[in-house]
């Protein structure tokens, strides 16, 4: 098989096992990118969306939004080339030498001081957090303490230690936001979201 039929089979028995769903169109298309790159059905539970969700995401990207990670994975797997079509650039300063000298200096995580750092540039970002809690519980310090706004957070990180906590915070939030609720997530996730949102972009949703 071609790879274009491969994907299309593989989309085809998604639809087919997930069964009846109530997602929207553009929900499910998120849905299904997940569970392709994970072949986990589990996530037709867990990944939940704010109200305005995915409309904030996509009008964000289409003005040509910075898109902003925790991790070189997540800036590594985007597609580039449909984010140069909105004139999107991916930003990452987990291995910036300022972001290293601070973590060590105050006991921190490097994805939480880059958070930290890039500061103001949070507004009206595409905010996509896969691998550190802490990331994201600065963004939501951030949020609270000077009304830092992102256009979308896209909060899954994955792991044992403050990862639900840090989603469940982020759901309770005013923020718009795509969480995977539980300890479930990674940097995999956040990508596929990611490339969903930049293909329901391109069709105009």
């Amino acid at each position: 098989m071609k790879p274009e039929e491969i994907e299309k089979e593989s989309f085809r028995i998604i639809l087919e096992e997930l069964g009846p769903q109530t997602f929207s169109a553009a929900e499910l298309a998120i849905v299904q990118r997940v569970i392709h790159a994970t072949a986990d059905f589990e996530y037709a539970r867990l990944l939940q969306f704010s109200a305005e969700a995915i409309t904030a995401g996509l009008n964000a990207l289409r003005g040509g939004c910075p898109v902003i990670c925790d991790v070189q994975m997540i800036a590594a797997g985007v597609n580039r080339q449909r984010l140069a079509a909105w004139g999107c650039q991916v930003y990452c300063a987990v291995n910036d030498p300022q972001v290293t000298d601070l973590a060590g200096l105050n006991g921190q995580t490097r994805s939480e001081v880059a958070m930290r750092l890039f500061g103001e540039k949070l507004n009206g970002a595409l905010v996509a957090i896969g691998n550190a809690p802490t990331a994201l519980l600065e963004v939501l310090r951030l949020n609270r303490a000077a009304r830092i706004l992102p256009a979308l957070v896209v909060g899954v990180p994955v792991g044992f230690v403050n990862a639900a906590e840090s989603k469940q915070a982020l759901s309770r939030t005013e923020l718009n936001f795509i969480v995977s609720t539980g300890r479930k997530g990674g940097s995999t996730v956040a990508v596929a979201i990611l490339n969903a949102l930049l293909r329901l972009a391109e069709q105009g949703h």
